[in-house]
């Protein structure tokens, strides 16, 4: 099993920067892809940004340029994402993904609000 818990959302003005942070606990090693999802009122979850164990990494196009995603895995597996630039339309519950052999993880998802 592995515990999933985000953190680092919250309200930003336009063209601001926020960092969210995934800390993963338990069974880590299992985990090959990891990412970042989101989702606004009314709409689907879409894949934000995407890195594998291998530090691949792909995005969204709406966010290529503004968002870096990253991760480290000393004790416990940790995934960030840096949001720079930050507009209106970012604004979402993002939530972490991570991807092991034998199934999916979900975060709770945290808040985030761009907004002046």
């Amino acid at each position: 099993q592995v515990h999933v818990v985000e953190s680092g959302g919250g309200l930003v003005q336009p063209g601001g920067s926020l960092r969210l942070s995934c800390a993963a606990s338990g069974n880590i090693f299992s985990i090959y892809n990891m990412g970042w999802y989101r989702q606004a009122p009314g709409k689907q979850r879409e894949l934000v940004a995407g890195i594998t164990s291998g530090d691949v990494t792909n995005y969204a196009d709406s966010v290529k340029g503004r968002f870096i995603i990253s991760r480290e895995n000393v004790k416990n597996l940790m995934v960030y994402l840096q949001m720079n630039s930050l507009k209106p339309e970012d604004t979402a519950v993002y939530y972490c993904n991570l991807v092991g052999a034998v199934r999916n993880y979900w975060g709770q998802g945290t808040q985030v609000t761009v907004s002046s």
